[in-house]
């Protein structure tokens, strides 16, 4: 038994330990900034390859197995990691270390350090800006989802409170554990009460609105988009994720309209006034700003994500003119896609930075909303009715990515 243990050691000792040790904290950070499974596998494969290295991987939600040497004396390990939020700042600076360390001009234990640095680096952005940025980005929804005037203002004070209840969350353990539904409950609560004492508004509208950053929409997105490429456990194990958050929501709108009518009275049904066009104009400068903020990016990408943000909103609209809403949101995603792809390949920078701000505008978490909305309230062929065009949209906005990604070429290294 020594004898074939002491073999085995021999055997697997060609295998280069930094650059082992490099795959591994690249694999943890590019994790940590939010990357899906395809993507994840797809960007440590071509890494070990520029170094020698014969590897696999294996990508979930929550863990990530790699194995390095031939399949008969592989020497394998796993990481256990956490669903995290995007973080495009750090994603850029992780790219360009990528890349050199693939190119030659950086070796991998000097990319360990530099992961090792940018991991540890705080926030880029600071409580303030960020309680901001939720306003700004419930404002900008009011906008998107029909609301008046009255709708955007009470969406965008409800995203800053929502803002403020999500720093004591990272704060506190216990507010962490109950945020969905216990901001889901103020949000639903303090908007029954404004639309009972300030004036008609609509009340689900400048609900959702406040509460739309919550709203799982991209993680269903990526859901849908593992499931396409096969990777059948990370799909899954987010598509429940995600589910388990629109419930947690779905409760928590549900009690807070039922406890502000026993507080305030029922609120009358209105519907809300109209905006000028203008009003989506603003609304497509405001959102990007409020993600560069939330998705943690430089401020020097705020024009990009203008950009991607007017292409993904205009091509649904006109998509949705000509051939449907469900079929609008395949327009919009593959418009976004293509720009993406391309913007990467000649800025030589990651298509995630130009692509998540695009598909925020896209993704149909609102819709979930007021599928379980209708269900709770036992209206049931409603619910059933709005879910399916939930599904259809993220298979459509699926579609749109996969489309674009195989009519436009790749930046071949992340």
């Amino acid at each position: 038994m020594h004898r074939h243990s002491g073999e085995f050691e021999r055997r697997t000792d060609d295998i280069p330990r930094d650059a082992v040790t490099y795959i591994l904290n690249l694999g943890r950070a590019l994790h940590a900034c939010g990357y899906a499974a395809h993507r994840l596998e797809q960007v440590l494969g071509l890494a070990a390859e520029r170094l020698g290295l014969e590897a696999q991987f294996f990508s979930t939600p929550t863990s990530i197995f790699l194995s390095f040497g031939p399949v008969d004396r592989q020497r394998v390990y796993l990481l256990r990691v956490e669903p995290s939020e995007q973080d495009l700042g750090k994603l850029s600076a992780l790219d360009r270390v990528t890349v050199k360390v693939a190119r030659g001009e950086m070796t991998p234990t000097e990319g360990s350090r530099q992961i090792a640095v940018l991991s540890a680096a705080p926030s880029r952005y600071g409580q303030r800006a960020t309680t901001l940025a939720f306003g700004l980005a419930s404002g900008a929804a009011t906008r998107f989802l029909g609301g008046g005037l009255r709708e955007i203002v009470a969406g965008t004070i409800l995203g800053l409170i929502i803002g403020v209840l999500a720093a004591l969350a990272r704060r506190y353990a216990g507010i962490a554990r109950v945020f969905e539904p216990l901001a889901a409950f103020i949000a639903a609560f303090l908007a029954t009460g404004a639309g009972v004492l300030i004036g008609p508004l609509s009340v689900f509208i400048a609900t959702l609105a406040g509460i739309i950053v919550l709203v799982p929409g991209l993680t269903l997105t990526v859901a849908m988009t593992e499931l396409s490429t096969q990777h059948l456990l990370a799909g899954t194990a987010r598509m429940s994720a995600a589910f388990m958050t629109f419930l947690g929501i779905t409760f928590g709108v549900a009690l807070g309209n039922s406890v502000g009518v026993k507080f305030f009275g029922q609120p009358p049904l209105v519907d809300p006034a109209s905006v000028p066009a203008w009003g989506n104009v603003l609304a497509l400068a405001v959102a990007p700003l409020a993600f560069t903020v939330l998705l943690k990016a430089s401020p020097r990408e705020y024009p990009w994500f203008v950009l991607v943000g007017a292409i993904a909103f205009y091509a649904s609209r006109l998509g949705s003119i000509a051939f449907g809403p469900e079929l609008g949101s395949f327009v919009g995603a593959l418009a976004v896609g293509i720009v993406s792809n391309v913007l990467a390949k000649v800025m030589d920078r990651p298509s995630q930075l130009f692509l998540v701000p695009g598909i925020l505008l896209l993704v149909p978490g609102s819709i979930g909303i007021r599928s379980l909305s209708a269900l709770m309230e036992r209206e049931v062929v409603s619910g059933i009715e709005t879910a399916f065009r939930m599904i259809v949209i993220a298979v459509s906005l699926v579609a749109g990515l996969l489309m674009s990604n195989a009519l436009t070429p790749r930046r071949r290294l992340v």
